[in-house]
């Protein structure tokens, strides 16, 4: 059944597996090769060896030495703080021992895991002013695990080896053109001697691949594009075949998408199905995000936009797809975790092996692995832009959906209902965990692209936002918009089996284990433990620090670790986190790790006081104060946050010395004083009353709200 939510405009912007061979193991000592523990069916044992646990990413662990009447005895077993502050979203990778846990800027630890002590750091050595390329935080989701070498996908675009006992470079390729805005956020996985990587950048104009490389030599086996080439012809890779049978014709020749890229990047979800021999990614969205601008000859699919694809493992040849979104028009990707797995939907309840997601647009989807046949789907968060599914899994668009002319409040929004925070299953309960969360917002088509602004939506977000500062009543209603749940959901009814409702949303990823019990970290800095099969709630740590990033579990030496990153940031912890106080991040995030009967303590984050007061008096025209919003809003917010308030994760420009001197602003905003920071110039985007404009905003946000006006 469909739930729909009515309301007004949101003023705020929401913006490795396998290695070479299949036998079998069923165990996970590290005398056992690694190929043969990646490939063991079920689920991760003693070691956390790929992104997701194992081949089918359920992240779910058949340890047990942390269980439902032990759990209470859970304490700090070692903290490390890493190189870096901002949003860490990694996955811990543990092997014979040793932790490799990535942070922001593409850093990467290695640590002893039973102890926390450092063993190497390296640090790819990122121009910082790669970041304003980086639509969501200069984050990275963690490493692959080969033979002796660590993978990571650096955030300008290289792909590195790298040998896992010192650090040092094996070698390192460059995956993407510098020349555009691209980035490497992801997760890289192995898949019979290829790592497979992909890219992001689709909210700045870029077209997306994914790319096979050799895991020794790091040359390029194959690639497969997701959208067509711009003039429609070959590119000479793996998608060249079915881009010219079905691609092709699902776009126009004439729109943004031809100079843009179309988007498309494949920017996490990448599995590796062993049964079918075969690679399973997420697609994402358009560039731009509206139709309209990026396609308008052609009212096609636009093929691979927001679907699930999959590709020969070997040649990355097309097998089959599933479109989640049709001619995405909101930013509704399919990159969210994909989950392979046996479920009772065969003939007589008979297994199937199935694919399942539960993508941005807010609908959970099952599907056959081996073709991609759509089996189910039903929402799992309130929706306004689609009523359902019809009998083929395409969404049924309600007549507002696509506004021509006027602001419409779409849930989800952007942020979508679950994003890249990775979901779990319980193949024992048959139950999938979802971190959803509800974050609506408006949508206003512009009716021409906007070439002067870096971020390529074709929406104009700073409709509805107000010139004078919001009074803490609208910033209450605004909070009681957006919330976070982790919902327990079953694939085979397609509903809830439970719920918990959360404060917030942007809080973690899922844990699963044998013992019944789903972990989840919280925007607030709380790790809690629930009850699997019913959602309550068994133990609860905070941990002084914001948590996005997933939970990991490991053996050493008899002894069960649970295992966490915190370090928040992020989209939303980027666009939105001002409303939430609690979630503001230290200075550096951490690496916590916990086991029955430890003592230890969690450090205390360093914070550093802010003096909250106005640089200078206000000035500047209503007129002035209007063009300042605008330009704040296409060009600062998405790091700066809404109506110039800061989460923290970034300066917040309100209490800014230079907002003082017209000439301190300008060399920063215009000349790019501050690149090597990552504040790179805006130049191409302002003009210098333009950036003048957002400096008299930027101060009238600062003396707070104006006194109430007579009603009417």
């Amino acid at each position: 059944m469909n739930r729909r939510m009515a309301g007004g405009t949101s003023a705020a912007l929401v913006l490795a597996l396998a290695l070479s061979g299949c036998q079998k193991a069923e165990t996970d000592s590290p005398a056992v090769a690694l190929t043969d523990s990646l490939a063991a069916a079920g689920s991760a044992g003693k070691e956390w060896l790929s992104y997701g646990g194992t081949y089918d990413e359920q992240r779910h662990s058949r340890l047990k030495g942390i269980n439902q009447d032990n759990v209470d005895q859970l304490g700090v077993a070692w903290t490390y703080a890493l190189k870096t502050g901002r949003g860490v979203e990694t996955t811990p990778i543990i092997h014979d021992g040793v932790m490799y846990a990535t942070s922001a800027w593409s850093v990467v630890h290695a640590l002893d895991a039973k102890t926390g002590a450092e063993l190497w750091v390296y640090d790819p050595g990122v121009d910082r002013a790669v970041g304003v390329d980086a639509c969501c935080d200069v984050v990275n989701r963690g490493v692959a695990l080969h033979e002796g070498k660590i993978y990571v996908g650096v955030i300008d675009g290289r792909l590195e080896a790298l040998d896992a006992k010192t650090g040092k470079v094996i070698w390192s390729k460059q995956t993407v053109d510098r020349s555009k805005p691209y980035t490497v956020t992801g997760a890289p996985r192995i898949v019979k001697g290829k790592v497979l990587i992909g890219n992001g950048g689709a909210e700045l104009g870029v077209r997306g691949y994914l790319s096979a490389y050799d895991v020794n030599t790091g040359e390029l086996v194959w690639r497969f594009f997701t959208v067509p080439n711009p003039e429609l012809k070959p590119d000479g890779a793996a998608s060249d075949p079915i881009l010219a049978k079905l691609g092709n014709s699902s776009w126009g020749k004439t729109g943004r998408w031809t100079s843009d890229g179309g988007g498309g990047t494949v920017w996490d979800s990448i599995v590796y199905d062993e049964v079918n021999d075969q690679v399973v990614f997420g697609v994402g969205n358009g560039s731009p995000w509206n139709a309209m601008l990026r396609d308008p000859e052609n009212k096609g699919d636009n093929l691979f936009l927001s679907s699930i694809v999959a590709v020969d493992a070997d040649t990355g040849a097309y097998k089959w797809h599933f479109q989640t979104t049709p001619r995405d028009n909101w930013d509704y990707t399919a990159t969210q975790t994909i989950i392979l797995a046996e479920l009772p939907l065969g003939q007589g309840g008979a297994p199937r092996r199935i694919v399942m997601q539960a993508p941005k647009n807010g609908f959970f989807y099952v599907l056959d692995a081996k073709t991609g046949a759509y089996i189910s789907a039903n929402n799992f968060v309130p929706q306004t832009w689609a009523t359902g599914v019809d009998a083929n899994g395409r969404p049924i668009e309600t007549p507002e959906a696509r506004p021509v002319n006027a602001s419409y409040l779409h849930s989800p929004g952007p942020q979508g209902a679950h994003n890249w925070h990775p979901m779990a299953f319980n193949p024992d309960l048959g139950l999938a965990y979802i971190p959803a969360q509800e974050l609506p917002q408006g949508y206003l088509p512009k009716p021409k692209p906007d070439p002067a602004t870096k971020w390529n939506t074709g929406f104009a977000f700073e409709d509805g936002m107000p010139v004078d500062p919001l009074d803490p009543a609208t910033l209450k209603a605004m909070k009681a918009m957006y919330k976070g749940r982790l919902i327990a959901w079953d694939p085979v009814k397609q509903e809830a089996r439970w719920t918990v409702e959360l404060p917030t949303p942007s809080n973690g990823g899922v844990l699963s284990t044998a013992a019944g019990i789903v972990y989840q970290g919280t925007v607030g800095g709380d790790l809690v433990g629930y009850d699997a099969a019913t959602g309550k709630k068994l133990w609860s740590r905070n941990i002084k620090g914001g948590v996005i990033a997933p939970p990991v579990t490991y053996e050493i030496d008899g002894e069960q670790y649970l295992a966490v990153a915190t370090g928040w940031g992020g989209a939303y912890g980027l666009a939105a986190g001002f409303l939430f106080d609690k979630a503001v991040p230290p200075s550096v995030g951490r690496v916590v790790a916990f086991k029955l009967g430890a003592k230890g303590e969690v450090p205390d984050p360093e914070v550093t006081p802010i003096d909250r007061t106005p640089q200078t008096a206000r000035f500047g025209d209503a007129k002035m104060l209007q063009a300042g919003l605008v330009a704040y809003s296409r060009n600062c917010m998405v790091c700066h946050g809404p109506m110039a308030i800061s989460s923290g994760v970034l300066p917040d420009l309100r209490w800014s010395p230079t907002t003082a001197d017209a000439d301190a602003w300008k060399a920063v905003v215009l000349e790019g004083q501050r690149a090597s920071a990552g504040m790179v110039s805006f130049a191409k985007q302002m003009t210098p009353a333009d950036a003048e404009a957002v400096r008299a905003y930027v101060v009238h946000q600062a003396h707070g709200p104006v006194a109430a006006k007579p009603a009417g």
